[in-house]
């Protein structure tokens, strides 16, 4: 099926900062009326986090997971003039342009692997997914999930790919394990060879030229090593495509 591209809106207002992520995201409204999340390029590890939700966020979406609508979102830093944290003020005059929104889930409660139950086959498809992409921020104590009417939701994937920090060692970087021992969804059995079974055959070459063309150019422009932006979408491609044959043999932890 068809994929809408990431569509690109304009924040109108600046609501209120959301203190519980550490990267300081905030709350906007935009001029398609939605309410969105904001990351920010100008926090953390800047547009790299940004491009880390996009790529982990679609990809998760193809792949039948629920995921918030994602968007590009234009900011103007004259929305958080009446913001009084220094910090924040920072933040917004430093993320001028282009950052990400991530659709804002009225309603949908934190995921408590001790209040809510999981099927096997759910947990193992999730715990999969994480070894696909090095998802080392799904754990008990911040599972990274939402529940909504009965469903769970998938968030915050702003630290995957660790390899895309240091490129002249993604290969080898890209080919380690992944520890699974202190996952949020142990207790749930999961059941993760079932999962490579059915969503391993899943990522393609395709699919992933099609997840990575979603991400913006200025996001890419400038990486020393590079020829351009879509010679970098392929050094993105390349090692979920290998991790995805055989990434359930090298999960550690399971129990």
């Amino acid at each position: 099926m068809p994929w809408e591209v990431l569509r690109e809106v304009t924040a109108t207002r600046y609501i209120t900062p959301l203190r519980e992520g550490g990267s300081l995201p905030g709350l906007v409204e935009a001029d398609d009326l939605g309410t969105y999340v904001l990351k920010f390029t100008g926090a953390g590890q800047g547009r790299k986090t940004l491009v880390a939700e996009v790529v982990c966020g679609e990809l998760a979406r193809r792949l039948g997971f629920r995921m918030p609508r994602l968007v590009t979102v234009d900011l103007d830093p004259v929305l958080g003039l009446g913001e009084p944290d220094p910090q924040v003020q920072d933040l917004l005059k430093s993320s001028a342009g282009l950052n990400l929104g991530m659709e804002f889930l009225s309603g949908a409660l934190g995921f408590d692997p001790l209040a809510f139950e999981m099927s096997p086959e759910e947990a193992g498809r999730i715990v999969w997914f994480d070894a696909l992409v090095n998802n080392v921020d799904r754990s008990w104590r911040n599972p990274n999930l939402l529940r909504l009417h009965g469903e769970t939701w998938l968030i915050d994937h702003g630290a995957t790919m660790i390899w895309h920090h240091n490129w002249p060692g993604a290969e080898a970087s890209a080919a380690r394990p992944y520890d699974a021992s202190d996952h949020a969804l142990l207790r749930f059995a999961p059941d993760v060879r079932a999962a490579a079974e059915a969503l391993a055959p899943r990522v393609t070459e395709e699919l992933l030229a099609e997840v990575t063309a979603e991400i913006p150019d200025v996001w890419l422009a400038g990486e020393p090593g590079f020829a351009g932006p879509d010679d970098l979408r392929r050094a993105y491609a390349r090692p979920l495509l290998a991790r995805a044959a055989g990434v359930h043999d090298r999960i550690e932890g399971l129990k």
